[in-house]
């Protein structure tokens, strides 16, 4: 979690600094700064899936049905159920949300919590159909 924190707060120096700057630099900033959010936003979403496969284990929905799943197809519903989970993250949060996650690692993991809560049983109802 050392790793996301230190590489957030390396995008969030990089995306401010670009602020900084003048003139025909601006389109320039504009990039660095959609490349900032896109990489802080993959690294939220690889937090969200972490926490979503520890979750699921934990759900007794899982357990009655994973007994009879192979371990492929169990990986195979935990991708496709995270990735669910993963993919609605983005519509859950606010910039300034995740601007404070990048600062406070509580913060970051009531909110990676909060927004799994949210979407897991969502996902995992529409792929176990």
């Amino acid at each position: 979690m050392k790793k996301y924190l230190a590489s957030t707060v390396m995008l969030a120096t990089l995306a401010l600094a670009g602020c900084t700057t003048t003139g025909d630099a601006n389109s320039t900033t504009g990039n660095a700064i959609g490349t900032a959010n896109e990489i802080g936003m993959n690294v939220f979403k690889a937090a969200i899936d972490n926490q979503c496969r520890s979750q699921i284990e934990k759900q007794n929905a899982w357990r009655i049905a994973s007994v009879a799943m192979t371990e492929t197809q169990q990986e195979a519903v935990k991708s496709n159920v995270c990735g669910c989970v993963s993919e609605q993250a983005p519509q859950q949060v606010t910039f300034v949300e995740l601007g404070n996650a990048a600062i406070d690692s509580q913060y970051r993991t009531q909110l990676v919590a909060r927004v799994v809560a949210k979407s897991l049983q969502s996902c995992y109802t529409s792929f176990t159909k």
